[in-house]
């Protein structure tokens, strides 16, 4: 297979001809997390893409994603170890005159350097925060993230680790997605604080904002409800209230939206089997 074609070309002396950069990994020694080195990391870690048949992008990242470790290694006098750092950053920068090199399409090559970029995002031991999830996402675009996933999981079989998924992965997993939900909001509303404004002459102010959970409730409750026509005359009802009436409504519905988003977190948890 192709783990071999590598392996074979390596030892023939054609593989430094159009991938030197791979080979430059041979024999390079690695921390106390490794006990393979570069070279043979990245290939075990390139064989668990090619055993799970993933797709070419998530095969390529799987094979560069420390690429840039040979690069980059230095020993820490004080870790009485060697360190990467800045492994990702260079690798990503290898990788692009790779895929240049190799003439590979520019929408792969973007994708196959984002994955080196960034695969060690979902490697670090500190607790991982939301919003550090949804910047990953965003930096990836769209469902890519989970490819990222992928090539995590590659990356821990290339270790000699013996689960392509333990607890903390299926933690992060449950993460993206929470992530990537549409949060539910007034913003689902098929009507704006404008629209509000306009259709019953009102001033801006907190008056709207409560009007429009109390909106958001309705529409929580029967999903139906949520036309412009309905929710423009239930608004000109509400309106009627007085402030402190429409003030609890609004802190109703603000509940009532808190109590979804729960239950919708608390499915995504235990579909992932995690806390």
């Amino acid at each position: 297979g192709a783990v071999q074609a590598l392996e074979m070309a390596r030892v023939l002396g054609i593989l430094k001809q159009f991938l030197p950069e791979l080979e430059d990994g041979y024999g390079i020694e690695q921390n106390g997390d490794h006990i393979y080195d570069v070279w043979e990391h990245n290939i075990r870690a390139f064989a668990h893409s090619m055993d799970r048949e993933w797709p070419l992008h998530v095969k390529l990242g799987a094979l560069f994603h420390d690429i840039g470790k040979p690069a980059t290694r230095q020993w820490s006098e004080e870790k009485k170890d060697w360190t990467f750092y800045g492994h990702d950053v260079v690798g990503a920068r290898i990788t692009a005159k790779i895929m240049a090199r190799l003439h590979f399409g520019a929408d792969l090559s973007d994708m196959v350097v984002k994955f080196v970029r960034y695969h060690l995002f979902f490697s670090d031991i500190e607790k991982i925060t939301l919003s550090a999830v949804r910047r990953i996402v965003k930096n990836m675009g769209g469902d890519s993230v989970w490819d990222l996933m992928k090539i995590r999981a590659c990356d821990r079989i290339g270790m000699g680790r013996p689960k392509e998924i333990p607890y903390r992965l299926r933690k992060y997993e449950a993460m993206i997605e929470e992530a990537m939900r549409d949060p539910i909001s007034v913003g689902m509303l098929k009507i704006n604080g404008e629209d509000l404004m306009g259709e019953l002459h009102m001033k801006p102010g907190p008056k709207i904002g409560s009007m429009l959970h109390a909106l958001l409730e309705e529409v929580l409750e029967d999903p139906k409800k949520n036309t412009r026509e309905y929710l423009v005359s239930h608004a000109t009802s509400l309106a009627n209230l007085s402030d402190t009436e429409l003030k609890a409504l609004g802190d109703a519905g603000k509940s009532k939206k808190d109590n979804e988003e729960s239950k919708e977190i608390e499915q995504i948890r235990k579909k992932h089997w995690v806390k």
